[in-house]
């Protein structure tokens, strides 16, 4: 676990204004306390690398939905791409991004916000950078000096809506390495 406790208030927060300001129908399937997260067990159950479904949207306004590995840090999801990728274009472009992870019935866990370029041009005055390049380069047992770090540009996703959902938060968390 990453996150400090006042990244996780920011979370819980977040958690709590978003599902507030949601849909009757949402608010219908999504019920806090019973079919909800909050900030510590999103936390655990984000460890590790998350395949995120995300998606952003064309010159013509047009939405494009692609895969993506996602990391949870600091309370906010770290994603990479190749720099010539149709996403990193539509995102440079249009920030705005619709992120995903989901396992079944057992979890999803959605979230809208802007996205933040980390390594802009293989460069970053981002002070973060350096430490979650770090935790990559570990990650995917890297060589930091690779020139796949140059290649693939990575963002922050800063989310103005998050909910997490879950049909069993007890029976998913049993699942979940203890913290």
């Amino acid at each position: 676990m990453f996150e400090t406790p006042d990244e996780l208030h920011s979370l819980q927060v977040l958690l709590d204004t978003s599902w507030a300001g949601s849909s009757s129908h949402l608010k219908s399937i999504i019920r806090p306390g019973e079919r909800t997260l909050d900030a510590e067990q999103v936390v655990r159950v984000c460890q590790g690398m998350c395949t995120l479904a995300i998606a952003t949207v064309t010159r013509r306004g047009e939405p494009r939905i692609s895969g993506a590995d996602g990391h949870f840090l600091h309370g906010r999801w770290i994603i990479g791409t190749d720099r010539q990728a149709a996403k990193a274009r539509h995102l440079a472009a249009r920030p705005g991004i619709s992120a995903t992870f989901m396992h079944g019935e057992q979890l999803g866990i959605f979230t809208h916000g802007h996205v933040v370029p980390l390594n802009p041009e293989g460069t970053s005055n981002d002070p973060t950078w350096p430490t979650v390049r770090d935790y990559l380069v570990d990650h995917y047992d890297g060589d930091g000096d690779d020139p796949f770090w140059d290649e693939n540009v990575w963002y922050r996703i800063d989310p103005s809506w998050m909910v997490a959902y879950s049909v069993d938060p007890v029976g998913l968390l049993d699942q979940q390495p203890s913290a």
